[in-house]
């Protein structure tokens, strides 16, 4: 975290003493914009996993769409974010929670898959939709802040197919509704 508090009030075009008014630090602020990013990721995916008209298909896919989509307009901030987890405790429980947050519906969806014969019952739920969800996360972490990919319909593609072929589901089951 390089930038300066007269950094962020300049870009922010408010006085010093404003920031001062919201937050004490600029850790504070960043804190804030994980939030605000968080909700951002968090609400087109609750929509979809609750969903009742989407195809299998089509809600994996716009949920892997509207996360890379999510992360590349905040590459930067996730790239402090994954830097920061390492370092600091707030930030790791922040990170963590960020991600069972994101996993709740996917496992909810796994295990309605598999009570309906569609996926794969051997797999954990819980322990699937993690590795499936960090499976997305990195993928986006290398093609937007490591900047290894620029095509981000291939991309949603590949982790569609990856996403339900690992869940062990038919090809022929992938337009039936979530």
């Amino acid at each position: 975290m390089n930038a300066r508090i007269t950094d962020i009030a300049e870009t922010a075009a408010v006085a010093i003493g404003s920031f001062y008014t919201y937050f004490r630090t600029k850790e504070e602020i960043f804190v804030a914009l994980i939030y605000e990013m968080e909700e951002e990721l968090l609400r087109p995916h609750r929509d979809i996993a609750s969903s009742k008209n989407a195809s299998i298909y089509g809600a994996v896919e716009s949920a892997n769409r509207d996360y890379l989509n999510t992360y590349q307009r905040n590459a930067a901030l996730m790239a402090v974010l994954e830097e920061f987890s390492t370092l600091d405790d707030e930030f790791r429980t922040i990170r963590i929670r960020r991600g069972i947050a994101y996993q709740e519906p996917n496992i909810r969806s796994i295990r309605r898959l598999q009570e309906r014969g569609i996926a794969d019952p051997e797999l954990d739920a819980v322990l699937t939709a993690h590795s499936l969800g960090g499976m997305v996360s990195r993928a986006a972490y290398q093609a937007f802040v490591l900047e290894t990919s620029d095509d981000i319909d291939q991309l949603v593609a590949t982790l569609t197919r990856l996403w339900l072929n690992a869940l062990g589901i038919d090809q022929k089951f992938w337009s039936e509704p979530l």
